[in-house]
């Protein structure tokens, strides 16, 4: 074993080690909180100047998150938030969780990882660790970071670490969150994957060691295109059941009742989140490269990203049903966030669902207590209280998101029509005529 290895392993055994972590939204956050508090050093790098007073303040603007603890570690020099790199010389390991969104041409834009890459480079210590979290294409790691962090002539392995670890966060889990998930590890040498291992070990119960960075890059891609693919098939069939005139919620939870060789998924208005909606065409992409393509995923694609079309097309006919066009309709949008109980908007369908109503001419509000102002592309809507009286007052309330605080016996009890596409209202015993799914 090199000297770099075994003193990484002396300062983590001895709690001596400073992990600095890259960006902290969803992913990254989480990690700083567990490291602090598994006794470890921790340096936070986020390029929101924004985000780094908060935490300083003590206030979190991740919800589910806590940031009451930050202040008292910052003030026993346990967390140091910073908005510039150069804090991470001092850094035993590194880990970038950093954004990696579609372009334009929905094809991968790894701008984010590729200057984070450039930035830790530059102040890389001998001997530290690097992982990158970020879902990717595999390949990523040796094609763009490893060269990267090698320009100068270090060797991975020897003179640096480093792995490709995705994250599994669920925001909003009441069950799972970062200690109890299996930490997934691709090391490019075996020692790699060792010191990463360890240092993971710290906070994660259980670490699971692959061959190399493209086998967990291709692992975290495989189980977002399960969900997506799964979840494709089931609004495949909700359109199928609505022409049959048949619930499709009540032969899910039937199936559900199967107790092996069946998995649960559920339909809604289009997909959401950062990585369900984006991380397959990752791979889609990467595929091309070497003559494959990947049908499943792409049809998957084609489907899911049709919901919201399907959705306003329901709203449509349910208002032609009472007399009524869209064109002009005040529609009350409930929920905005792309799932329940969270303040996350990425990727919402919610988003498409209001651009289309609009353009159909529908005048349209909405209400979501976790996401109280949204603007997108140059237009900032606020979230609208929800009384009997903005419920009477429109026309058609659409039901997005499921959050637990909203009650459908009230809602059903005030509104003229509700389009439920979440099966929210499946409760409720009262105003059940003026329910139409979708």
């Amino acid at each position: 074993m090199s000297t770099q290895y075994e003193t990484f392993k002396k300062r983590l055994e001895a709690k001596e080690t400073v992990v600095a972590v890259i960006g902290l939204g969803y992913v990254g956050m989480p990690l700083a909180v567990h490291f602090v508090s598994a006794g470890l050093c921790v340096i936070g790098v986020d390029s929101d100047p924004a985000k780094i007073e908060s935490l300083k303040r003590g206030e979190s603007y991740v919800r589910h998150i806590s940031a009451d603890w930050a202040p008292r570690a910052i003030a026993e020099k346990r967390f140091l938030p910073v908005a510039d790199y150069d804090a991470v010389a001092d850094a035993d390991a590194v880990i970038i969780c950093v954004p990696t969104p579609l372009n334009a041409h929905r094809e991968p834009d790894l701008r984010h990882v590729e200057d984070a890459g450039r930035e830790v480079a530059r102040r890389l210590k001998d001997g530290a660790l690097v992982s990158l979290e970020s879902t990717t294409y595999p390949g990523t790691t040796m094609e763009v970071l490893l060269p990267l962090l090698s320009a100068n002539g270090k060797r991975a392995g020897e003179d640096f670490f480093l792995v490709f670890s995705p994250e599994r966060e669920d925001p909003g889990n009441p069950v799972y969150s970062v200690s109890n998930i299996p930490k997934v590890i691709g090391g490019v040498t075996p020692n790699c994957a060792e010191l990463a291992a360890l240092l993971y070990g710290v906070i994660f119960e259980k670490t699971v060691l692959v061959s190399r960075p493209a086998a967990a890059e291709l692992c975290k891609l495989l189980e977002n295109i399960f969900r997506s693919v799964n979840i494709a098939l089931v609004n495949e069939l909700k359109l199928l059941c609505d022409k049959m005139d048949l619930d499709v919620w009540e032969i899910i939870d039937a199936a559900a009742t199967k107790p092996f060789g069946y998995m649960p998924f559920y339909p809604g208005p289009g997909l959401g989140g950062h990585c369900i909606p984006i991380d397959p065409f990752y791979l889609t992409w990467k595929a091309r490269e070497y003559g494959f393509t990947t049908r499943f995923i792409e049809l998957s694609g084609e489907i899911n990203t049709s919901m919201p079309r399907y959705v306003v097309s329901r709203v449509m006919e349910a208002l032609n049903g009472h007399g009524k066009a869209l064109n002009g309709a005040k529609v009350l949008l409930l929920g905005a966030a792309y799932k329940k109980d969270v303040d996350d908007l990425r990727e919402s369908p919610s988003l498409p669902l209001m651009s289309l109503l609009e353009k159909q001419g529908a005048r349209v509000s909405y209400n979501d207590p976790y996401i109280p102002v949204i603007e997108n592309r140059g237009t900032r809507r606020e979230s609208v209280e929800l009384n009997p009286e903005r419920l009477a007052g429109s026309d058609v309330v659409l039901i997005a998101t499921a959050h637990s605080c909203y009650d459908p016996e009230f809602i059903l009890e005030h509104a003229h029509l509700v389009v439920d596409t979440r099966n929210m209202t499946r409760t409720a015993r009262a105003n059940r005529d003026k329910i139409v799914r979708a």
